[in-house]
């Protein structure tokens, strides 16, 4: 349990709510989803984490008992998160193809406002079950919702012909893809322009208009 005199300095109010309006708990889930999705799980260390946030490695293990418990918490708010990001696109978006292209913009802002939410996503395909599992069921209703969507553009010949799941993958591969380049040029102290950003979605949108559309799209 964490040592009541940290938990006292770090949360001098009720529910280890700080001045600014962030919790203990929440503090802890910001670091760790930048953790993960920057330097993999393997790479995470609670003492790191605790180092960064100047708190007692036992403050971590008071609010998340192991690592494998604050991933779990880590990907629920952020599937959470996600889901309610394009769920507020789709909400914004007209039919057919412009909800397609509300998913498209919703997700290359969130790689710009927030580049860990889509780093986290590449680490649970990489860390596989039961990591990945956990983070599918939690997008799973958003994902039923866009194949039904798909399914009935095919039906009314708007769309080309093809299994929607599989669809929905080969979009998410292709804007992950995308995604992934503009953080290797990152990587390397290359930072993208907005020029450079809005020529990559529309490279993406073309792409999948082309695969999508039929002639009556």
């Amino acid at each position: 349990m964490a040592d009541p005199q940290d938990r006292g300095a770090r949360a001098p109010s009720a529910g280890g709510r700080r001045r600014d309006g962030a919790t203990t708990a929440e503090r802890i889930l910001d670091a760790a989803l930048a953790s993960f999705a920057g330097r993999g799980y393997d790479g995470t260390s609670l003492d790191a984490l605790a180092a960064s946030l100047e708190i007692r490695k036992q403050t971590i293990l008071y609010w998340f008992p192991s690592k494998e418990v604050l991933l779990e918490a880590v990907t629920d708010r952020s599937a959470a998160e996600l889901s309610e990001a394009l769920e507020a696109a789709l909400l914004r978006a007209g039919t057919g193809w412009s909800r397609v292209e509300a998913v498209v913009r919703s997700v290359f802002r969130l790689a710009v406002r927030r580049p860990e939410l889509l780093g986290l996503v590449r680490e649970m395909g990489r860390l596989g079950p039961p990591a990945a599992t956990r983070f599918i069921a939690a997008m799973d209703p958003l994902v039923a919702r866009a194949s039904t969507f798909l399914e009935t553009e095919m039906d009314a010949g708007h769309m080309r012909r093809h299994e929607p799941r599989l669809l929905l993958l080969a979009i998410y591969s292709s804007v992950i893809g995308m995604l992934t380049e503009v953080e290797v040029l990152r990587a390397f102290g290359e930072e993208p322009t907005a020029r450079s950003l809005v020529r990559r979605r529309a490279e993406i949108l073309d792409l999948l208009r082309s695969a999508l559309l039929t002639g009556e799209g």
